[in-house]
């Protein structure tokens, strides 16, 4: 995220409202002995910078945030569908053998079980599959729905969720990736991406370069 470079003129109103706010344009003109509409940009930048806030009837606030906070309000433009990666699924009675397989070929920490049309119907971290590995059972015999997080005890998001909310569930479950769905009429959760630390780690050297 760019740094904003504020001019002088920009400052002083800052000055300004955090003293005398709310305050209206026309005061903080009489202020700075200069007209409304030559004050207009001044106003206009720093509002949507996110350092003033304009309310009808009321007048401009200073909004106090810091660089910390622009930057998580920048980030919650971008939602779940816009940066959503392609899931690695399998289905019920894919084996945990073949899941393990899958996993290292996919190159991922979760794989998300789903019936023949695509519904979610659970989830299975490396932590499930090592568990039934270590175990001493056939693994080509046990079926990954013997083993996996099924519903409703799913963490799910849907496309248009912001990142950051996306984020503070990761953080908050303790979990590495979340299945992104649309959820039908009938209530079934259609899997149509996925979003993991990995795809916010992303997001954020993108924008932060």
């Amino acid at each position: 995220m760019e740094k904003i470079n504020l001019s002088q003129r920009q400052k002083k109103i800052l000055e300004i409202v955090k003293e005398f706010g709310p305050i209206s344009g026309e005061e903080i003109a009489s202020r700075l002995n200069v007209s409304r509409s030559a004050l207009r940009p001044c106003l206009t930048v720093l509002t949507m910078s996110g350092l003033l806030e304009a309310r009808p009837r009321v007048g401009y606030t200073y909004a106090g945030k810091n660089a910390q906070s622009l930057f998580a309000d920048y980030l919650r433009r971008f939602t779940v569908g816009e940066v959503k990666a392609v899931p690695a699924v399998v289905r019920e009675e894919t084996s945990v053998y073949d899941a393990i397989v899958a996993l290292f070929v996919e190159d991922v920490g979760t794989l998300f079980v789903v019936d023949e049309e695509g519904f979610l119907q659970g989830v299975l971290s490396r932590k499930d599959l090592l568990k039934a590995a270590i175990g001493g059972s056939d693994l080509l015999r046990i079926p990954v729905a013997v083993i996996m997080t099924r519903m409703p005890h799913l963490v799910t998001v849907e496309p248009d969720l912001d990142v950051v909310s996306a984020a503070k569930k990761i953080v908050d479950y303790q979990i590495d990736a979340l299945p992104v769905v649309r959820e039908t009429e009938e209530g079934k959760l259609k899997v149509i991406g996925k979003i993991t630390k990995t795809t916010l780690a992303r997001l954020l050297a993108e924008v932060s370069g």
